[in-house]
């Protein structure tokens, strides 16, 4: 059922149309909409294929923990996922597809264990200082001329460059990476086939790069599977190129969101950046800690948590979900139910009570949240001190946000500022 044929009383206003240009620019009313008269709802997507949306937090939260909603595309009762209508593009063709997006226990189980602890807090505190020093050394490239496009030219290359070191590509290879990734997250945006066929060029690409690292392994991420695999843990080649495929895709696109999204927020709650500003002059991070925590909440990196299938009937916020039926987990407006926040529309960057989605929930809880605070924090606190005069260079109504189904961005966010030295 299409979401405009969704029965309306006369008291209740229209079903509101979903995942158009208009929609994605502000889509929390739409999300308000449902919460209140469909909070768990049947549409069909862009791609064609349908699914549920849910989108209250409770049941978002029961939703992400049922282990009877599958990651497994294989339950799926269409053949949606073959003709790349789910998913990551170009994933099955490139043989990627067993990475831990896709998988359930035990087999997820095991490969998680395998690179957990590359992302304990003692591992990303370690990280700390190199994190540190390329937010300095981006900044630096722009900070002289007095404007800038902060996603292009720091939003984006920062977690690249980051998890890049993480995962052990040679600083050498790192642009290549940053090419394929920005084909990847223009969705539909470049050239036909160029997601497809950035993503099996990436797959090449860390085949070679595993063989390379058996005869000279380090302390990196790569190194670390090669050696799980070396000592029984079974980590086939598609896996272990899998899983360092997924580790760098799900590890940038949610910082760059995280980092745009969170700029465009303070910029469109002045008193709340002041507030900010006015902490961090005085040398303090309990403010940081919780406004990265609730720019995630207000207008988070992810906006529907990634594919799920029902691999028996359930029933789901009063719903009868089928087996096979995809089901969407809508995290941008669970963070947003006022069941569970107060004034959820309200940016407070000193909220407390923020038990929030951005990160999901369950087993498949993001393994790069620690990462990801970090570089959150990172990245705005610098950005803030270094630049304080730092304002929006376009007009708030003009700015685009990138097309697809998974995660919320802006496209550009170009700003203007003080030139450093003058």
């Amino acid at each position: 059922m299409h979401e405009e044929t969704a029965a309306a009383s006369p008291a209740t206003p229209p079903a509101p149309t979903l995942f158009d240009w208009e929609f994605a620019t502000d889509p929390y009313p739409a999300y308000a909409w449902l919460r209140e008269h469909a909070p768990v709802h049947r549409t069909k997507l862009p791609s064609g294929v349908e699914a549920w949306l849910v989108t209250r937090y409770a049941d978002a939260r029961q939703a992400l923990a049922d282990q009877r909603l599958s990651k497994n595309p294989a339950h799926h009762a269409e053949p949606a996922h073959a003709k790349g209508k789910t998913g990551i593009p170009g994933e099955r063709k490139a043989e990627l597809m067993t990475h831990l997006l896709n998988i359930d226990p035990p087999d997820h189980t095991r490969l998680r264990r395998l690179v957990s602890k590359a992302f304990t807090p003692r591992r990303v505190a370690e990280f700390t200082p190199r994190v540190q020093e390329l937010t300095d050394h981006l900044i630096d490239g722009f900070a002289a001329r007095g404007t800038a496009d902060l996603i292009h030219e720091f939003a984006f290359p920062l977690p690249i460059y980051a998890i890049c070191e993480m995962l052990g590509v040679p600083r050498e290879d790192q642009d290549d990476f940053r090419d394929w990734a920005g084909m990847m997250i223009r969705h539909g945006g470049g050239p036909r086939g160029g997601v497809a066929r950035s993503v099996k060029q990436m797959r090449n690409y860390l085949v070679e790069l595993i063989h390379r690292k058996r005869d000279d392994l380090g302390d990196d991420l790569i190194s670390g599977l090669i050696r799980a695999s070396d000592h029984g843990e079974h980590l086939t080649e598609n896996e272990a190129a899998a899983m360092a495929f997924i580790l760098l895709f799900a590890g940038f696109e949610t910082t760059v969101n995280l980092i745009g999204n969170g700029l465009h927020s303070l910029f469109m709650n002045p008193d709340q950046r002041t507030r900010l500003q006015a902490s961090l002059a005085a040398g303090e991070t309990d403010l940081l800690a919780t406004g990265v925590e609730e720019l995630l909440r207000y207008d988070g990196p992810v906006e529907l948590a990634t594919w799920r299938f029902a691999t028996r009937p359930l029933s789901l916020g009063g719903q009868d979900i089928a087996a096979g039926d995809p089901v969407l987990v809508v995290l941008a407006a669970a963070d947003r139910d006022p069941a569970r926040f107060a004034e959820p529309d309200t940016l407070d960057l000193s909220r407390t009570d923020n038990q929030h989605l951005g990160y999901g929930h369950g087993i498949h809880y993001c393994l790069g949240a620690p990462l990801a605070r970090l570089e959150g924090q990172t990245a705005l606190a610098t950005l803030l001190t270094r630049l304080p005069d730092l304002r929006l260079d376009a007009d708030p109504a003009e700015l685009r946000w990138r097309g697809g189904l998974i995660m919320r961005g802006l496209r550009t966010l170009p700003v203007a500022f003080t030139p450093a030295g003058s």
